[in-house]
């Protein structure tokens, strides 16, 4: 539901986010493996709406993003 063309726009951004963060590949990944069907679109906008909601929250604190730190395996 929304805006058509909001909701288009962040699938993209969560499309580019998940090449570039490896936190986001890592959730994209997860989500991807758990259905036998629609996977890549079921993923995407999973992490979409977890993008969605990291930006609700930097907007509402007010402040700027900082990357979590990676674990060395």
């Amino acid at each position: 539901t929304g805006n058509k063309y909001l909701r288009y726009y962040l699938v993209q951004a969560a499309d580019s986010v998940r090449k570039h963060d490896a936190e986001y590949r890592d959730f994209y990944q997860k989500k991807y493996d758990e259905v036998p069907k629609h996977k890549h679109k079921r993923a995407l906008v999973l992490s979409a709406r977890k993008l969605v909601r990291l930006v609700f929250m930097l907007l509402k604190t007010n402040k700027m993003y900082t990357p979590p730190e990676r674990r060395n395996p």
